[in-house]
């Protein structure tokens, strides 16, 4: 049976933590900056875990995660 391939976007997005759970990059952190205060850009910077709701789907589409 040959490999399963992973979806290639998806694996450049998310990262397994060493106790499993998936995690992702906060969204709103790119641009238009200046009107949001320096206490929510610190916050963007942390990665956030995923919803368990979406870790199917994501687990999915990310075979070798």
């Amino acid at each position: 049976m040959p490999k399963m391939k992973s979806n290639r976007g998806a694996a450049k997005r998310f990262k397994c933590t060493g106790t499993g759970k998936v995690v992702r990059r906060k969204a709103f952190a790119n641009h238009i900056l200046t009107k949001k205060s320096t206490k929510r850009k610190r916050a963007y910077r942390q990665g956030a875990i995923v919803d368990a709701t979406n870790v199917t789907s994501i687990k999915r589409i990310l075979p070798y995660l």
